[in-house]
């Protein structure tokens, strides 16, 4: 946010300093010249305020520290947290116009009409990011649509999903240490569980991350159809899985529902989300796993590699193998819940 300020009796502070513990103000070397001068305001991480005495031609700005209820967004490049510039807080209305600003790497993040653009790659012109099959087919803009008209209820006919509502009941005992918390829903699709998990009120902050513009673009679009929708509690984030804008340990819940297949990297993005999850956070992932009648297939376990080369998905054969991946990335406590082909499981970082 920028203003100019004509003269020091126009100075106000912005209201985030009634927080702050303490303040400092730098010596001026001219205390005469007090009202004669125009002075730079600047709010800083620490809520901190630095007033220094500027040429009149020099105009104020403002930078807004996020809401410390909301500042676990990071650089994706050096994971440092990142100041906000445009507004005053985290929404999904607020990401249009606004911009956040990494002080270490001097990189800015701009948000758009519906999400904030957090990959490594944002704003570059020439260089263009190519992701596997797997992740790519979800950028088409049909897919989007399909998704929650048909597409998602197919899961409950072939792999013994149980639905959305009924998903997210069996996932509230794994989610109680996260109440209240942020939670973060990766690889949203649609935003279907992420509407749910705002609307529910159970938690503090949804974050709705994908690396498909176009389905963020449709979990907008359903926001928009609800009038009542707690939009303050919302944001929405375009990212890649593998590189998460967070702050290390700030997260208190990761949603995965039917991603893990879609990963290009299972291993690095659980490790990712084990980086992100504070101590005694919660991992909860749906997925299916192709074991039973399955497993008698000839050479499908020989074969996978070479299915998940040439298509960038991953296929789980049993349970064990979906234990190893979280204990191998650092979580603790595996549980899960089956249903046929479905499901559902859960770890956690340790305390």
């Amino acid at each position: 946010m920028a203003s100019v300020i004509s003269n020091l009796s126009s100075v106000s502070l912005p209201s985030q300093l009634s927080n702050s513990r303490r303040c400092f103000f730098k010596p001026c070397a001219r205390p005469r010249l007090f009202n004669k001068r125009i002075f730079a305001v600047k709010v800083r991480a620490s809520s901190t305020a630095f007033i220094d005495t500027k040429p009149p031609t020099e105009p104020i700005v403002v930078e807004n520290e996020v809401s410390s209820s909301k500042s676990i967004l990071a650089c994706p490049i050096c994971f440092k947290s990142l100041t906000l510039i445009g507004n005053h807080v985290l929404s999904v209305e607020s990401a249009a116009g606004s911009t956040l600003l990494c002080n270490t790497c001097k990189k800015s993040f701009n948000g758009n009409q519906t999400h904030y653009d957090m990959t490594v790659a944002s704003g570059t012109k020439d260089y263009g990011v190519q992701m596997p099959i797997s992740t790519e087919f979800f950028r088409f803009p049909l897919i989007s649509f399909l998704y929650e008209r048909g597409w998602r209820q197919s899961f409950s006919i072939w792999g013994g999903f149980p639905g959305p509502e009924k998903e997210f009941e069996l996932m509230r005992d794994f989610l109680k240490p996260a109440l209240d918390g942020k939670i973060v829903d990766a690889s949203c699709g649609s935003g279907l569980f992420s509407r749910l998990f705002a609307q529910s009120g159970l938690f503090s902050l949804v974050i709705a991350l994908d690396y498909a513009e176009n389905m963020l673009q449709q979990c907008y679009e359903f926001i928009k159809q609800e009038e009542t929708f707690p939009k303050e509690n919302l944001i929405l984030v375009r990212a890649d899985i593998s590189r998460l804008p967070f702050v290390s340990s700030s997260v208190d819940a990761v949603h995965a529902g039917a991603a893990l297949p879609c990963w290009p990297s299972p291993s690095t993005a659980v490790a990712e989300i084990s980086r992100v999850l504070r101590p005694g956070g919660v991992f909860v992932a749906t997925t299916v796993i192709f074991d039973g009648p399955f497993a008698f297939i000839p050479f499908l376990r020989g074969q996978r590699q070479i299915i998940e080369a040439m298509s960038g998905s991953h296929f789980f054969l049993s349970e064990r193998e979906l234990q190893d991946l979280c204990t191998a990335c650092g979580l603790v406590g595996f549980t899960s819940i089956r249903n046929g082909l479905f499901v559902m499981i859960s770890a956690s970082k340790p305390i």
